[in-house]
């Protein structure tokens, strides 16, 4: 039987020695050499056409009365002043619904 050579191009990529040793373990338990897998990754990459995975920012926390100087204070009320002025108000049953909304999923 003749034995066809495949091919291969080399990756180098630096990364976090914590993240390489957690997914190591995790892709040995799975069977799954590390080169195999990004091989199955930049796969998925060119099936997909982009990233195989969604990517997007956290929700933003609210931000914390505590935390903020006395003038970044100061500013968000000058702010909140403004807006309730111009007319710029939101009910506070529809804040409620949003901060639930956002953060107890």
């Amino acid at each position: 039987m003749t034995r066809i050579a495949t091919r291969t191009a080399n990756v180098y990529t630096r990364v976090d020695p914590d993240t390489k040793e957690q997914a190591e373990e995790i892709l040995s338990q799975l069977g799954i050499p590390m080169s195999n897998a990004i091989g199955m990754f930049l796969k998925q990459v060119v099936l997909q056409r982009g990233l195989p995975f969604e990517m997007k920012l956290p929700p933003a926390k609210p931000l914390a009365f505590g935390s903020l100087t006395k003038e970044q204070f100061d500013a968000a009320m000058q702010l909140g002043m403004e807006d309730a002025e111009a007319g710029r108000v939101v009910s506070a049953d529809d804040v409620e619904a949003e901060m639930k909304r956002m953060y107890d999923a």
